[in-house]
């Protein structure tokens, strides 16, 4: 399993129990969390196979998964579960998104030093094997490289009205308020992170 979609054992544990939970109702899992604190966070963002999901089916993915955990019980401390969609922004944490997302601009981050950088922004250029394609400028020119999908650390797509647009028109979000985020990249910038779309659905434990 990548690390984009579980980074620590736990995680990787995590995922192995909730899986097939999420994967049973038609669903798939794009990323987990444990997150520390004084109550700890369990973050789950799923999605539909064809993409889009709403907050009545993430409370569906709370039941199941909830119920599933209190019967495992693999985390030791009370937490709180929070079940989203990956949010228009989203994160990239399997190779098909890459080439699902193709032609979007999006940010990635690298383990190792590749060519004396981690970060790397640019257009998504599809997939070729198990590397991933970016359009990046170098020297005044775009030139496309190939980052292995194992180097990968981090990597989400870049909040742009075009890319809301896009997914208004494939109705695969509900109408958006724009004062509901931080800043859209309208420009050359860095920008906060936004909020997710859908607000996640969160159960005690």
């Amino acid at each position: 399993m990548s690390d984009l979609i579980a980074k620590t054992a736990m995680d990787r544990r995590l995922a192995d129990i909730i899986t097939p939970v999420i994967e049973g109702l038609g669903f798939e899992l794009v990323r987990v969390r444990l997150m520390g604190g004084a109550t700890r966070i369990l973050q789950i963002m799923a999605d539909r196979p064809d993409g889009g999901i709403g907050v009545d089916e993430c409370g569906e993915i709370s039941t199941a998964v909830s119920a599933t955990l209190d019967v495992e019980d693999p985390i030791e401390e009370n937490y709180v579960l929070e079940v989203s969609s990956p949010g228009i922004d989203r994160p990239l944490t399997r190779l098909k998104d890459f080439e699902v997302w193709k032609g979007w601009e999006a940010r990635l981050e690298t383990t190792e030093l590749v060519d004396g950088r981690r970060r790397f922004k640019g257009g998504l250029m599809g997939v070729e094997g198990d590397e991933v394609l970016i359009e990046i400028e170098e020297g005044g020119q775009d030139v496309t490289i190939g980052l292995n999908f194992e180097w990968l650390a981090d990597a989400k797509l870049i909040l742009t009205d075009e890319l809301i647009a896009e997914m208004l028109r494939q109705r695969k979000v509900p109408d958006i308020d724009e004062t509901e985020f931080d800043e859209i990249e309208r420009s050359e910038g860095e920008e906060e992170d936004p909020s997710d779309l859908t607000k996640p659905d969160v159960t005690k434990h």
